[in-house]
């Protein structure tokens, strides 16, 4: 294998990889954009992946599961919205529930479904005509499953959104002053649930696209803690969606390479003990860019309010 198919494999890898993370991180941005920090994606998308499998095995369709996926994270959304807005629990508590739930939920009802694979009804790839064909661009742009082509599509739609929309700008408001919000008419709590229950949906469909599409099949521990790792893609991208989705494509172009510097036939990657390190490289990447964007990130980049409960009729 030359080095230009290397890159090109490494590239295309990455894409379809990387998009159940873009999925994750859109979602939890639009909620910590209304204020409201969900820390519990990882166990949304636990639970969402293994109810996708479930489903699309036994209704026979791949569609059935991704629908079921997405309705199990909206319920997760409702279940933290309801706690963290309505009761306005410590938002760090909650989420961290909702991880060791859906957790749990998944690994144990997930045990049946081990043993599937990719005998389940899965999504398989949608090349585009002609453009699949290109040299390099085609196979790394233009020859995956459908989600990944919607993944493209969301990237400008939430930016457009949030920069040139009465919609987003109200988003950005609930999210910065809520006191403020409410005072000129906007609905607070009505926003901060709706993006809350999208930001989950958006998880669960997150967890469906990664087992019915880009890794077919249920395992436990699917996700790999990429529920975490969505999260602190939203704060190295300060908060906005265009570096948070390169961060997402990353990822999985990192992800990839350690599989494939173990396929190379150098012996150095072929031990081991090298490859358990390989196996820790895309999560010491991203805590190595954490850390440097918080170090390098001006102050007040995140939302004012995130985080914090607003009880209506306070300045607060």
């Amino acid at each position: 294998m030359n080095g230009s198919e290397f890159t090109q494999n490494l590239l295309a890898a990455g894409v379809a990889r990387g998009t159940p993370l873009l999925f994750a991180v859109q979602g939890e941005l639009l909620a910590e954009l209304s204020g409201v920090l969900n820390l519990g994606l990882e166990g949304i998308m636990l639970a969402s992946a293994m109810a996708g499998v479930a489903v699309a095995h036994f209704a026979g369709s791949a569609w059935a599961g991704l629908a079921a996926a997405t309705a199990v994270g909206a319920l997760f959304g409702v279940v933290h919205a309801f706690l963290a807005v309505t009761l306005r629990c410590d938002q760090v508590v909650t989420g961290l529930s909702l991880v060791f739930v859906g957790t749990g939920i998944s690994s144990v009802g997930g045990a049946p479904l081990v043993g599937l694979r990719q005998a389940v009804p899965h999504f398989t790839k949608l090349p585009i005509p002609g453009l699949c064909d290109l040299p390099f661009v085609g196979p790394v742009l233009f020859s995956h499953v459908w989600p990944v082509y919607l993944g493209f599509a969301t990237i400008p739609v939430i930016y457009l959104f949030l920069t040139r929309t009465r919609a987003g700008l109200n988003l950005r408001a609930v999210g910065e002053n809520p006191a403020a919000a409410a005072a000129v008419g906007l609905p607070v709590t009505r926003l901060r649930y709706l993006y809350v229950v999208l930001g989950a949906g958006m998880a669960g469909f997150s967890g469906a696209t990664l087992s019915l599409a880009v890794t077919p099949g249920w395992v436990d521990g699917l996700t790999a803690g990429q529920g975490w790792i969505a999260i602190g893609l939203v704060i190295v991208g300060g908060w906005r969606p265009l570096p948070a989705a390169i961060g997402a494509y990353l990822f999985g172009a990192i992800h990839r390479l350690t599989l494939d510097l173990q396929g190379t036939g150098i012996p150095l990657f072929q031990d081991p003990n090298t490859g358990f390190f390989l196996n820790m490289l895309p999560y010491l990447a991203a805590v190595g860019v954490l850390v440097a964007a918080s170090l390098g990130r001006r102050s007040g980049a995140a939302p004012t309010a995130l985080g914090r409960p607003f009880l209506p009729g306070t300045t607060r």
